[in-house]
């Protein structure tokens, strides 16, 4: 068979088992996949090094599907390599099946992130850029290139523009955006909602961009090369049609519906003669000819160093005991400070920072500033672009070994919700670092003091909460933290001093424990800032004092005869305590003392209100 002919026939391949699987499940996104195959054959023909059979090679190119949606594409590039199985594509979007409705890591094998939320895909490649960049300036036979392929819905969500706005003041040269500009989206023509001039847009950020006028193989493939030369940051636009071949081409009733019989049509225009999902064997040979050649060759040439190879095996299990001495009676803030230079100093694997807020959180990594001219640097400035931050960490710790944390206020915790929720789905170990918890924020007001915070992260599965009352509850949290590889978490930590008590490393580590046990039947549950007041209530009444500082869903004592305190909504505490004392509503902007004294949330007021209900 001519060139000419097995890249018609493996192209079309590409075309019409991704179509052809939406058909079968009556469900997904046709239209992409006939407008982006394209590009994702000349990627993959001309440029990646990706390897089936050695798919965690650290050096290997990342692609991200931002598009999500177009996962039928993706699943058909799988099958033609050999990844995935006719059965597979034939249970497209069904129960248990490798093939779900968008792209998810962990679960197909080749599948770099879990994608779908539009834009951020484009963070996350972003992270892993950025990982490849601080790796790199370590270990110089690090030197991929991370590629991402994105839709119009991926550049109207913001979060797409603060992570190429930070890709490009970064100069990470080794990232590459493929733009599927189509001028279709679900709902109408992209130009009633879209109407910015994007090559202004990205060069504004930093980056080089192309416009391949034509969806033309040759001419994506020249673009693509282009772009791993130039020296910064690259995003090509390729202009496509979208349901390219059916007869609702160029039309949104082809973005997200089945062909159905329409694929016949597709089938005439692109002289399809053969089974929905027939494969042949000469395409099989392709991909191992090209693809696959061009993969074993670059893994020859790649020299790994004992220092790498050192580095990451250690940062396959990382445990460390957090074993100075700390100031009592301190904002657990400033006790974080402290523990995360510890950390930084004794573990090389460490990187992260603040959303411009290093000064108030005391959240900072290590060895300078990550910088264009210092990619060794370990304290990410993200600037103010808290959504974005969170998923580039998800994009470092999807890279290999690094281990990210990010900081900003709790009340922010919202910002990066949707980019949290995906790492707690990929069970990927970020650190999220948030402070100024609780209405004690004070003067700055309700806007910046978070009372829902703590319930929003609580509904969220797969995430570990941490509250410590004191600096022997905050040094578990961080050992919890660096052991756990598997689930993200949160620590919650106060801008106000707190009242150290006689806490618990060991027991904190199990999750609720009994910090003080009496006679009593009755038992007071507090987190966090709380702990030390419920202490001195409990010494004076004779309770129980139980830390939930280490959140777990199940009761620890009987709820009927519980009482909790904490400074933030009762929503979700029904499970635990019977009585609960909190605050149901916004906040105040005054002194935190003010506050406290408004609210009744003071130990005098506190003691008389449980008194009453215990007698």
């Amino acid at each position: 068979m001519t060139k000419k002919n097995i890249d018609k026939l493996a192209l079309n391949s590409l075309k019409m088992h991704g179509v052809a699987a939406v058909n079968k499940a009556n469900s997904g996104h046709p239209g992409v996949i006939l407008s982006a195959s394209k590009m994702l054959y000349a990627l993959y023909r001309d440029h990646i090094n990706f390897d089936i059979n050695d798919p965690n090679w650290v050096n290997r190119d990342r692609f991200i599907l931002s598009a999500g949606h177009a996962s039928g594409l993706l699943y058909s590039l799988w099958y033609s390599l050999g990844i995935l199985k006719k059965q597979d594509l034939e249970n497209f979007r069904q129960l248990g099946s490798k093939t779900p409705g968008h792209p998810e890591f962990g679960h197909t094998l080749g599948v770099e992130a879990t994608t779908g939320p539009l834009g951020q895909g484009i963070a996350m490649g972003v992270g892993i850029a950025l990982a490849q960049s601080h790796l790199g300036a370590k270990f110089k036979e690090i030197n991929h290139y991370t590629y991402i392929l994105c839709g119009d819905g991926d550049l109207q969500e913001g979060i797409s523009y603060e992570a190429l706005s930070l890709a490009g003041h970064l100069k990470l040269r080794n990232l590459i955006v493929l733009y599927d500009s189509n001028d279709v989206q679900l709902d109408s023509q992209l130009n009633v909602v879209f109407s910015e001039n994007v090559r202004q847009r990205v060069e504004s950020q930093g980056l080089f961009y192309q416009l391949v006028q034509k969806n033309d193989v040759k001419l994506i493939s020249e673009a693509i090369a282009k772009a791993k030369a130039a020296n910064k940051p690259s995003f090509i636009e390729i202009k496509t049609i979208i349901g390219e071949g059916t007869s609702k081409e160029k039309t949104s009733e082809v973005h997200g519906a089945p062909l159905g019989s329409d694929i016949l049509t597709l089938k005439k225009n692109l002289e399809w003669e053969y089974d929905d999902f027939y494969l042949d064997e000469e395409v099989k040979s392709h991909w191992q000819n090209t693809l696959g050649k061009r993969t074993q060759l670059k893994k020859q040439e790649f020299k790994m160093s004992k220092e790498l190879e050192e580095f990451l095996q250690k940062g396959q299990n990382i445990n460390l005991e957090i074993d100075f001495e700390l100031p009592k009676n301190q904002a657990t803030r400033n006790t974080s400070g402290q523990i995360l230079d510890y950390i930084s100093k004794n573990l090389p694997y460490w990187i992260g920072g603040s959303a411009d807020l290093s000064v108030s959180t005391k959240a900072k990594g290590a060895d300078g500033i990550f910088t264009s001219t210092n990619y060794q640097g370990r304290n990410l400035m993200f600037g103010v672009r808290e959504f974005a931050m969170a998923a580039i960490a998800n994009g470092i710790a999807l890279h290999s070994v690094l281990r990210p944390f990010v900081s900003t206020f709790f009340v922010f915790a919202d910002y990066l919700k949707p980019a949290l929720r995906l790492a707690a789905i990929m069970k990927l170990p970020v650190n999220y670092i948030f402070t100024h918890d609780s209405l004690m924020v004070g003067e700055d007001g309700p806007t910046h003091q978070p009372v829902e915070q703590l319930a929003m992260l609580r509904s969220v599965p797969n995430l570990a909460i941490y509250r410590p009352g004191d600096e022997t509850e905050l040094k578990a949290a961080y050992e919890l933290a660096l052991e756990n590889k598997h689930q993200p978490c949160a620590i919650i930590l106060t801008r106000q001093n707190i009242k150290s008590f006689d806490s618990s490393k060991t027991n904190f580590k199990k999750g609720a424990y009994l910090v003080r046990k009496t006679d009593s039947k009755w038992a007071l549950i507090a987190t966090g800032s709380e702990l030390g007041l419920a202490d001195q209530i409990a010494k004076t009444l004779n309770l129980n004092l139980i830390s939930l500082s280490n959140w777990q869903k199940q009761p620890i004592w009987d709820p009927n005869y519980a009482i909790s305190i904490e400074l933030a909504t009762t929503f979700g505490w029904k499970v635990h305590a019977r009585y609960n004392f909190g605050n149901d509503d916004f906040g105040f902007s005054a002194p935190g003392e003010k506050i406290l004294e408004k609210i009744g949330f003071t130990f005098e007021n506190l003691r008389e209100k449980i008194k009453e209900i215990i007698i």
